[in-house]
């Protein structure tokens, strides 16, 4: 049955600082990177497009503060923030998009296909839906080798027009895999409203077809989200199989860094949405419950961009992959 979660209650905000100032840090950092990468596109010192994450930070976050290191992540085409908050470094990101031999692909793969298996970060891709069944893979290895690791495959509302991702579905829920199927539903897919595309507003009820637990959440309260995938990876620890999760959100930029002039929605409706900021709910929360003083705050905010800055240096001052590499690591 599919189910509702409210807004989190006092019970469900962690209490203690270390947590606390991790989801701060996760999300400041994402946040940091793609506001770096918007402004050296604009410069001209980097070149390429990119799906920018800006707006979704609570998802990733607080879904990967649950995931021990060697758990997995499948990816989108939108996976800087799953890839920052499962732990990719950020230089050798940077250096990735920079086409550096030092990136995490050896310059190579580039925005879109950032991967990581030694934190788990299984890539992302530029095939919308494509993440699910890799990340079904391992869920299937997870469980044959019992090693009770959890996967989690991050997809958006587009790609519930994928008959992969329910073919998934289907799969995990008559293997009972350690599973979880996150949907990030901003609204538009590329630039389409689902209102309009979709035959039900909350697409969680899709996975009760599959009678697979399934919930929506605010995608855009941490708190929110970090609760709800703790039950489902705890589940999925247990054996008991996977969990549906849509955490409705909205992404600040266009479907890509380009040209896409948001002409299919409103300058109020985007507002509405940044009154609402994962980030300045969070802040306005550590205040209002005294969790985390504004000096804890502006010591991560600091020590993020300090890093931003340290990582955009690597890449620059990385080599150009050699000539000779051009055809290493390339299958057919």
């Amino acid at each position: 049955m599919t189910t509702s979660i409210e807004a989190p209650t006092a019970a469900a905000v962690p209490r203690d600082s270390g947590t606390l100032r991790d989801l701060y840090t996760r999300m400041r950092l994402i946040r940091a990177f793609e506001e770096k990468i918007d402004a050296l596109r604009t410069s001209g010192q980097l070149q390429g497009s990119a799906h920018l994450y800006v707006g979704q930070e609570a998802v990733a976050t607080g879904v990967c503060a649950r995931l021990n290191v060697d758990d997995y992540v499948a990816s989108t085409h939108r996976g800087h923030g799953h890839a920052i908050a499962k732990g990719v470094d950020v230089g050798r990101m940077m250096a990735e998009l920079f086409g550096r031999a030092t990136g995490t692909n050896k310059g190579k793969g580039g925005s879109m296909h950032i991967a990581d298996t030694s934190v788990g970060m299984l890539g992302a891709t530029g095939i919308v839906g494509a993440g699910t069944p890799i990340a079904l893979g391992a869920a299937l290895s997870a469980r044959t080798r019992k090693s009770h690791q959890v996967a989690v495959a991050f997809f958006g509302d587009g790609a519930m027009g994928q008959g992969p991702v329910y073919e998934c579905l289907n799969m995990a829920t008559i293997w009972k895999l350690p599973m979880i199927f996150v949907c990030e539903n901003n609204g538009y897919a590329e630039s389409t409203s689902a209102e309009y595309a979709l035959s039900t507003r909350d697409l969680a009820r899709r996975a009760a077809a599959f009678e697979m637990p399934a919930c929506v959440v605010d995608g855009q309260d941490v708190f929110a989200v970090y609760t709800a995938a703790g039950d489902a990876v705890e589940r999925a620890r247990r054996g008991e199989g996977p969990t549906f999760l849509e955490c409705k959100t909205y992404r600040y930029y266009g479907h890509f860094l380009g040209d896409d002039p948001l002409r299919y929605r409103t300058r109020e409706e985007e507002a509405h949405y940044r009154s609402r900021d994962c980030l300045l709910r969070f802040e306005r929360l550590m205040s209002e419950q005294s969790l985390l003083s504004d000096t804890d705050l502006e010591s991560v905010r600091s020590e993020v961009n300090s890093q931003i800055e340290r990582a955009v240096e690597f890449a620059q001052n990385s080599p150009m992959p050699d000539l000779a590499e051009l055809t290493t690591e390339v299958f057919a």
